[in-house]
């Protein structure tokens, strides 16, 4: 019975965050739309923001991004080829490995990114936070 309980307890947990997950995403979605972009795309820009320097934008490798970002390769290969097309993102061959794919922001995707970092913020923070 109290192996039941704790199991019972565990996944209500389990469901629980994934609940959070879908209206923190669904909130996200809202609330960058108007920018023209959702979670996932804000996700990558945000990603491959972190890594800029004064030097500009850091390039990431496609394999290196994905897990980042928790998308399978082809997922995130397509959502780059959206962002590319939209000029926010730009893909080239890995000058260590001409396999590997790199993708790197664009002016103009620092610059969108920049805009909407806050209003990303601003919905995790209400989400997220466990005071209320």
């Amino acid at each position: 019975m109290a192996a039941n309980k704790s199991e019972r307890a565990l996944v209500d947990e389990w469901r629980d965050v994934l609940a959070l997950h879908a209206r923190t995403t669904c909130e996200l979605d809202r609330a960058l739309h108007p920018h023209g972009l959702g979670a996932s795309d804000f996700e990558v820009l945000d990603v491959l923001a972190e890594g800029a320097s004064e030097d500009g934008p850091a390039a990431w490798r496609v394999q290196e991004l994905s897990g980042r970002v928790h998308l399978s390769q082809s997922a995130l290969s397509r959502l780059v080829a959206r962002l590319e097309k939209d000029g926010l993102v730009v893909r080239g061959m890995s000058p260590e490995d001409r396999r590997g794919v790199q993708v790197k922001l664009t002016e103009e995707g620092l610059a969108r990114h920049a805009v909407v970092k806050p209003l990303q913020r601003e919905v995790l923070t209400r989400m997220l936070d466990r005071s209320s």
